[in-house]
């Protein structure tokens, strides 16, 4: 990597890059509660009509897929944080896709241990941008792959659902 010049223009470039992709995953969770809560009405609403014969095959399409919604919308809020620690201590700073800034990596650490990392990545300002980028970097990543994209497959799901019955019910009337 080349050199990086160490400034304030930089860092509140990073600061507000930062900032700016914490926005963008508040607005994600925001938009898969409001989905959650949207299917979940509509789904309430429409578990009464599955007994009647005429729109029960209807009912229960969209109930499956106010079901999927919710499954999507759900996921894509969950946080990224792995169940099981795989690597731990000095084996976890070692992997290529560590990153001392996010909680979910550095708790694989000891306190002595991360505090030793952090302490030279802090007295080093080229190793501070890297990491900094890194962040930046995993963020935008976590937000496209995990994020947005099952959010993108929720609003699919719940979109096609009431198209679907929607039509279904449109040329069923004549």
């Amino acid at each position: 990597m080349e050199k990086i010049l160490v400034g304030t223009s930089i860092d509140h470039m990073l600061k507000q890059t930062r900032n700016h992709h914490v926005q963008l995953s508040s607005l994600a969770d925001s938009k898969a509660n409001m989905l959650i809560t949207a299917a979940s009405l509509v789904l309430t609403l429409s578990i009464r009509y599955v007994m009647d014969p005429d729109l029960k095959w209807i009912s229960i399409c969209l109930i499956s897929f106010c079901i999927l919604t919710i499954l999507l919308a759900a996921y894509s809020a969950m946080p990224k944080i792995s169940v099981f620690f795989k690597e731990q201590g000095r084996n976890a700073a070692d992997n290529s896709k560590f990153n001392i800034l996010f909680f979910g990596d550095f708790v694989k650490l000891s306190y002595s241990e991360y505090e030793a990392r952090m302490i030279d990545v802090i007295n080093n300002p080229s190793d501070t941008y890297k990491v900094q980028l890194y962040e930046i970097y995993t963020l935008g990543l976590f937000l496209k792959g995990k994020k947005y994209r099952f959010l993108k497959l929720a609003y699919i799901s719940f979109i096609c659902g009431l198209l679907i019955c929607g039509v279904t019910i449109v040329i069923s009337l004549f």
